[in-house]
């Protein structure tokens, strides 16, 4: 293992604690908490694809005329991850990127999706990501989490991009998340089934495969710059940091529900 990696996976840990042992976890108790989850996590479905296909953007030739760009390993790094997140299969065999598969599952458990389609509708429009969290009513939380990913990606450091998307997006999911969507998936089958499916898709290719991907292109990207991994930790570090108030958002938004309840 790359020494640089495993130091930042190390002073990260406890970060990652935080968000896999998160307070979050522990109010989700039926469909109505999870739509509630739901309306704030699509937004971090979002811009990971938005951040993914910056970095395809940076290390590949995306424009004609064509021409050879970047390393050829950190090509085919970045191609593979991006064919697998924007056209994975659904339950039915149907190519779909990751974030209409969510969307899916979102419509299938009752789940608005109208405020983060009128988030894509406005932002599409008009390239204000303030006017369409505006017209959205986009969650405060969420939009935080949202600018810092967009901050990321208008740096134009791809190092800072892998490092971000590597250590601070990829094997979040912990397992008793996963209890809890059983439990519910149990009671409620046709309401979830599309959202379990995702979120076995994601362990499944993002935590494993896609994971081992991501930090080889990371490595790449960094080499032996001292000044790039220490900038590369403090960003991870950063991007934990809003995962963390993303939850504390969800958090107590449910938490309120619930009292109503």
């Amino acid at each position: 293992m790359n020494n640089y990696i495993t130091r930042i996976q190390q002073n990260i840990e406890p970060l990652r604690q935080q968000i896999i042992q998160h307070k979050v976890y522990s109010v989700i108790n039926d469909i109505e908490d999870l739509k509630v989850f739901t309306k704030y996590h699509v937004y971090a479905v979002w811009d990971f694809m938005s951040l993914l296909k910056s970095l395809q953007n940076s290390l590949t030739c995306t424009s004609v005329p064509w021409f050879p760009t970047g390393d050829g390993e950190t090509r085919n790094l970045i191609n593979e991850i991006v064919a697998g997140e924007e056209s994975d299969v659904d339950v039915e065999g149907n190519f779909k990127s990751h974030f209409e598969l969510y969307l899916d599952a979102m419509a299938q458990c009752g789940a608005d999706t109208t405020e983060i389609g009128k988030f894509i509708e406005v932002l599409r429009e008009t390239g204000d990501f303030e006017k369409a969290f505006d017209a959205a009513g986009t969650p405060e939380k969420a939009r935080e989490f949202v600018r810092f990913t967009f901050d990321t990606i208008g740096s134009g450091k791809d190092y800072l991009q892998a490092a971000t998307f590597t250590f601070g997006r990829e094997d979040l999911i912990p397992g008793m998340f996963m209890s809890i969507i059983e439990d519910i998936h149990r009671n409620f089958p046709d309401s979830i089934s599309i959202f379990k499916y995702y979120l076995e898709r994601h362990i499944e290719v993002d935590g494993d495969h896609h994971s081992h991907l991501a930090l080889q292109m990371t490595a790449n990207l960094c080499g032996d710059n001292e000044a790039f991994w220490q900038e590369a930790e403090k960003a991870t570090i950063v991007s934990l940091e809003r995962r963390i108030a993303l939850w504390d958002g969800v958090y107590e938004e449910i938490a309120k529900e619930n009292i109503v309840k």
